[in-house]
């Protein structure tokens, strides 16, 4: 096993690349540790997420290719959201490309003088003109990259923006392999602002392992594997999905339904998880390396002629995209999600910010803050057609008023009012109305991210107002997350794999960590990625938490604000002496 990592560092503004080896194994693991790593090494701190020379930067990690699930790749970066270090995570072929051309990571920094794309494999490196893809939507685009080099298809890999990422929407995505993305906090706008329009990573090389290490590697996958497909762990997100969490949260009184002035309807049958797969499913897919196949598509039918004549289009459907342009949006309809989820697609939004900001901008239509002048379409809870064009102007930005949703809907409503009821926890919020707990977890979380901690979880199984016991709760939830994306695994797979099989699979391919030792690593990767994150600007006290949180009715009633207050209190205060030690510490040593 080779100890540093190998880096490809591609600088767009000089035109050049270079193969670079990068700290040890044993310090970064991979994944969220790589990508925290790299981002201390090439982030330029005092400068804003513009500045052409910020890394973009693609990590992949030590267990990948090696273990079933762990098809994931980080991606690291300044946001332009909010000034701060983020990850985004994907899966798709992204990672086992990666993989297979011979790196760890990419890096991308500096930008192009022309729209271009970056190819990656193993021999060499592409950076192509592709000034003609200038504006193209998210579907032509792939179609036009799949002629390009380098070509590789059956381990080939493609990473694209749309025009939200062009026109630089601060929530825009990152398209990977056509049904999944780098989501959330702006990767997309990143590779507007450096000018690539997308990116092909061509597996091309191999792997391999030392021959003494097979006997065991073999027997640890085996078992994995094993339990992977015949314990029944994953059963459900092969069958309905996450869709499937739909009408249960509903029933909870935890589903957010028109930017969250309920948090329950009776439509929701007709958008759960049971209903997509019984009229809508055309198949399911699995992200490479996985054998489980949790994406699953839609088929879209719409009838264009007298003589029952129809276009067919397929559509991927989650949970969190379900909630974002449909329940968030009154759409109360199978079809009409999948509808608004396809230009969603081709447009390169990112499916929750850019649904719960169209229904903040609803609910202020109605309450007269804004006018249909500024809108342009006549936004109501659950027109379709409406939400089409809002979703269509946010990427295009006609007018002031989109451009300024375009940077977030908190901007917008810092400024056109309705601060009250914009649904934003640190960025806008994810599908679990459960309570105080998962409220302050994604506002404070450092991803902005329901699966940081994963405390809506916490929400459902506990009725405590004990601020330490939901503290150590976050607190265990990532450690382990930390180390799981380190690797870097599936969120879906917790169960597969708990902390001890990770070690073992570790272990098996070649690390010598014992329990102790890694928890050691897990915890400096989660301080200096804390240390990161308030050194490029976060403040917790800062962050807001809108009064909508306190006045809409969940299970358990109304939140409790004086118990969501000091448990964000002193969860700042974790956090912030977290980071703080880490610093010292990394000064002493010095």
């Amino acid at each position: 096993m080779r100890n540093r990592f190998k880096v490809m560092v591609v600088d767009l503004s000089r035109e050049k690349s270079t193969v670079e080896y990068f700290d040890t194994r044993n310090t970064w693991l991979g994944g969220s540790g790589l990508s925290a790593g790299l981002f201390s090494h090439y982030a330029l701190m005092d400068e804003d997420p513009f500045h052409p020379d910020q890394p973009l930067i693609l990590a992949i990690g030590p267990l990948t290719g090696y273990f079933p699930l762990m098809s994931k790749t980080v991606l690291g970066f300044m946001s332009p959201y909010n000034g701060q270090y983020a990850e985004s995570h994907a899966g798709g072929r992204s990672a086992l490309a990666l993989k297979f051309a011979g790196y760890d990571a990419l890096v991308l920094k500096g930008r192009a003088r022309k729209l271009i794309c970056v190819g990656l494999g193993s021999k060499e490196v592409h950076v192509q003109d592709v000034h003609f893809l200038k504006g193209m939507d998210i579907f032509k685009t792939g179609k036009k990259m799949r002629t390009m080099k380098p070509r590789n298809p059956g381990h080939r890999s493609i990473l694209r923006i749309g025009p939200a990422g062009e026109n630089l929407v601060r929530y825009s995505c990152i398209n990977v392999d056509t049904y999944r993305h780098f989501g959330r906090m702006g990767g997309g706008t990143v590779m507007g602002i450096k000018n690539i329009k997308g990116i092909i990573l061509s597996g091309d090389s191999h792997m391999d392992l030392d021959p003494e290490l097979r006997k065991e590697y073999t027997k640890v996958y085996d078992e994995i594997y094993t339990q992977v497909v015949q314990s029944g762990t994953m059963r459900k997100y092969h069958d309905l999905g996450t869709p499937e969490n739909l009408i249960p949260l509903n029933e909870l009184h935890a589903l957010p339904w028109r930017n969250l002035q309920s948090t329950h309807d009776p439509g929701v049958e007709a958008i759960s998880g049971e209903t997509f797969a019984r009229d809508l499913l055309l198949r399911q897919v699995a992200c490479a390396g996985c054998p489980v196949g949790c994406i699953h598509i839609g088929l879209l039918r719409e009838r264009f002629g007298k003589e029952h004549e129809y276009l067919y289009r397929q559509v991927s459907y989650d949970y969190e995209p379900i909630f974002g342009v449909g329940s968030m949006l009154g759409v109360a309809s199978g079809p009409g999600v999948l509808t608004l989820l396809e230009d969603v697609e081709k447009l390169g939004l990112d499916a929750i910010s850019a649904g719960v900001a169209l229904a903040w901008a609803t609910e202020a239509l109605e309450k007269g803050l804004i006018t249909k002048d500024q809108t342009l379409a006549p936004l109501e809870f659950g027109n379709v057609q409406a939400y089409q064009e809002g979703l269509r102007h946010i990427a295009e930005q006609p007018n002031k008023f989109y451009q300024t949703l375009a940077m977030g809907t908190m901007v917008a409503a810092e400024k056109f009012g309705g601060e009250d009821f914009a649904c934003v926890l640190g960025q806008e919020m994810a599908g679990y109305a459960t309570g105080e707990n998962y409220y302050v977890s994604q506002a404070l979380g450092l991803r902005h991210s329901h699966l940081d901690t994963g405390a809506y979880s916490f929400d459902q199984e506990k009725d405590s107002k004990d601020t330490g016991e939901a503290i150590s709760f976050m607190q265990d939830q990532e450690d382990y997350r930390v180390l799981m994306c380190s690797m870097v695994g599936c969120l879906f797979a917790r169960k597969v794999y708990p902390k001890n099989n990770l070690l073992k699979a570790l272990n098996s391919v070649g690390y010598s960590f014992n329990e102790h030792e890694l928890d050691a690593v897990v915890k400096n990767i989660k301080a200096h990625r804390w240390a990161l994150k308030f050194r490029t600007g976060f403040k917790p006290e800062e962050v807001k938490i809108p009064s909508r949180y306190l006045e809409v009715q969940t299970w358990k009633g109304k939140a409790d604000p004086d118990y969501m207050n000091r448990l964000k209190k002193e969860y700042a205060q974790v956090l912030r002496e977290m980071a703080e030690n880490w610093q010292k510490e990394m000064e002493a040593e010095k």
